[in-house]
């Protein structure tokens, strides 16, 4: 056996990918171009490729998207690094699960001991290290496709997960979808029943897959409805069904869910099943609806075919060009079982997004289509004008979108943390309060300070029509804000949206806060009335720290 590279020897399946093109992807090469598969990249390369590319795009993404990016990872590792962090209500229930959060207590951790715990560093180095993660995705969606049908597939799939606009703004975000999305792409790419030839695929390599995807699970308990999708074709294809469930199945799920629940336990300090609180909140007693409800049909008229957007008419073609069901049914099933629950989000679905552009790089494949040159016998590849077109359309839609979105829209929140972070560094900060919509805007995993913070409440209320903190203060801002102020610790700072600032400008100030920053955040509105900047205002009433910019006239 050749010697391999060490990220190419991980398993047993790996040793089949030579044999690719000769079992699976064959005449899809012959079909799809004339260049010999020996002149093929190396892995090597285009993991590098993939990885220098993602790093890139984690520094480009500089917006807010969604609050469990911060406050449901890294908020939680920051608490088990450093001590101190807000632990939401979810922790409380015990329907999340330690293992993704750890991932970057580990990192924060390294930071500390290396005495690199600055701002700069905590606030990048997280997405760093999802990028990595996010690497290792593009690499076997790569794989993957050369598996399925051919090399040139391949090459075409790797542009269409690289040049997608939700995934450039998704991926390096440290969601626990994000890596859900990973582990899935490779526990597929290790699933025999996947394959056009199960011989194709070294039986060992069904281990690796169920091992995956149990961690997928433990991850993100919701991943078991890809996996009983992949499950039941797998039962449904082998020969030795009592050997799949009660050998590899049942013993496999329960080391890795068991190493799982021995890790809660360790930070819960008592036992608790997480895949079976998260599935009763989230599924069985339709928790999620508390934070707002979609009709049906949103992921497939909405949701999907945004994340999607311009490669819809491509992936639609390569499904008919291709004649493969298997990978689109997972698609429909997944998009299927998620329009069933009333509370819609896209990152949700985002697992199956990578799936549907492997068969936008098939229909690709299938217009640059080599040509012979004319009076010759030698291969002379060309790219074809419809290619040409296509890949234009392509990168005009998806690159300023990814950019507007990764760059620009929402990004008041993120830069007022970082600002805040850098202030506190100076010990400028005392104390901050954010008056507005709870969890806008990072926490003390980009502050890094254990400074007094309060955020408006929204935990769940078990009564039905009792509003919570932030429903209040949207609701009617001047009462909600007198009736606060009674009780309330003097901040230094209070940080606000701009559109609930203009009925409390004289409030602030006649309590002697004054504007002293105010970031762009938002050029159009998403769930409420437009917010177009997080303005920053700082009691004037007495000197805070050396700055004396805090400091009042007198």
């Amino acid at each position: 056996m050749r010697k391999r590279k060490n990220f190419e020897t991980e398993s047993p399946a790996e040793e089949d990918d030579d044999n690719d093109k000769d079992e699976d992807g064959d005449d899809d090469d012959k079909k799809f171009t004339s260049k010999n598969l020996d002149s093929k990249p190396s892995l090597s390369k285009i993991f590098i490729f993939c990885l220098i590319g993602r790093i890139i795009n984690s520094l480009l993404v500089q917006t807010y998207f969604n609050p469990d990016e911060h406050w449901q990872a890294l908020e939680i590792a920051h608490r088990i690094a450093f001590g101190y962090g807000h632990q939401t209500w979810e922790w409380e229930k015990g329907i999340r699960s330690y293992l993704h959060p750890v991932i970057f207590a580990a990192l924060y951790k390294v930071l500390a001991f290396l005495h690199l715990d600055s701002p700069w560093f905590m606030i990048r180095s997280p997405r760093l290290l999802q990028s990595v993660f996010a690497a290792f995705g593009d690499l076997y969606v790569y794989k993957f496709s050369r598996a399925l049908f051919g090399g040139s597939v391949a090459e075409w799939a790797l542009f269409a997960q690289l040049s997608n606009w939700f995934l450039f703004f998704c991926m390096p975000r440290t969601f626990s979808n994000s890596l859900e999305t990973v582990l899935t792409i490779l526990s597929l790419y290790y699933w025999p029943c996947l394959r056009r030839s199960a011989t194709a695929v070294p039986s060992g390599s069904r281990k690796y897959a169920l091992a995956i995807a149990v961690i997928a699970c433990a991850v993100r308990p919701t991943s078991a409805i890809t996996w009983i999708y992949v499950g039941c074709l797998e039962l449904f294809s082998t020969r030795s069904k009592l050997k799949f469930i009660f050998l590899e199945v049942v013993p496999i799920g329960g080391i890795v869910l068991g190493l799982t629940f021995l890790l809660d336990y360790h930070f819960y300090g008592s036992w608790v099943i997480v895949p079976l609180n998260f599935l009763k909140f989230n599924i069985f007693s339709s928790g999620g609806d508390y934070y707002g409800t979609h009709a049906w049909h949103w992921y497939l008229t909405q949701g999907f075919t945004v994340m999607l957007f311009t490669y819809i008419p491509f992936t639609i073609a390569g499904i008919i060009m291709s004649k493969e069901w298997k990978l689109p049914g997972l698609v429909v099933w997944v998009l299927g079982i998620y329009s069933l629950l009333g509370h819609k989000e896209f990152r949700f679905v985002l697992p199956v997004l990578p799936v549907a552009l492997m068969f936008s790089g098939y229909s690709l494949a299938n217009l640059g289509r080599a040509e012979r040159s004319k009076g010759g016998s030698d291969s002379h590849i060309r790219r074809t004008p419809k290619l040409e077109l296509a890949v234009l359309f392509l990168l005009v839609t998806n690159v300023p979108m990814a950019l507007y979105m990764s760059m620009i829209h929402q990004r008041g929140t993120e830069d007022l943390m970082n600002y805040l972070a850098e202030e506190a560094t100076e010990n400028n900060v005392e104390s901050i309060f954010f008056l507005m919509p709870c969890h806008a805007t990072p926490y003390y995993s980009t502050l890094h300070r254990n400074l007094p913070m309060r955020f408006l409440d929204c935990t769940p209320s078990d009564e039905k029509g009792i509003l919570d903190e932030s429903d209040q203060f949207l609701a009617d801002p001047i009462d909600f804000t007198t009736k606060l102020v009674q009780t309330w610790n003097r901040p230094s700072h209070i940080v606000l949206f701009d559109s609930e600032e203009k009925p409390l400008k004289e409030f602030l100030a006649s309590h002697h806060f004054k504007e002293i920053r105010r970031f762009f955040h938002s050029h159009f509105k998403v769930d409420r009335e437009l917010q177009a900047s997080v303005v920053l205002y700082a009691f004037q009433g007495h000197c805070i720290g050396d700055d004396t910019k805090f400091c009042s006239d007198g």
